[in-house]
């Protein structure tokens, strides 16, 4: 099984999007980049593990803070990725940061057939 990153973040409708993507396949570990209001807001039916963030610092600072709350966590060489929620911002510090971690990346969206590799 893959370990999911997946940002959880700003952008109508994409919360339910995110849920999807964590229920359409079993994950060995689930992993979503948020903020405080998604620490307390969100809420899911599987084992998920918060990774927040301040979205406001700058790139740089996200990109460690991601770093450094993934590292040692990641089971295997590759994550399932998914980016529809959440700005522009975060989704290069994201990226960013598992790259760093010298993790592969799949995309994963939800599409109308279903989860998907994009």
């Amino acid at each position: 099984m893959t370990d999911l990153v997946a940002c959880l973040s700003t952008g109508k409708g994409t919360w339910t999007h995110v849920k999807e993507v964590i229920s359409g396949c079993e994950w060995e570990n689930i992993f979503l980049i948020t903020n405080e209001f998604g620490k307390e807001k969100f809420k899911s039916g599987k084992k998920i593990e918060l990774i927040i963030v301040d979205s406001n610092k700058p790139l740089l600072e996200l990109v460690e803070d991601i770093k450094k709350q993934l590292k040692d966590k990641i089971v295997g060489t590759e994550v399932a990725l998914n980016l529809v929620s959440g700005t522009g911002k975060e989704h290069m510090a994201i990226l960013s940061a598992v790259l760093k971690l010298g993790l592969g990346v799949r995309l994963v969206a939800l599409t109308k057939d279903g989860l998907k590799e994009i």
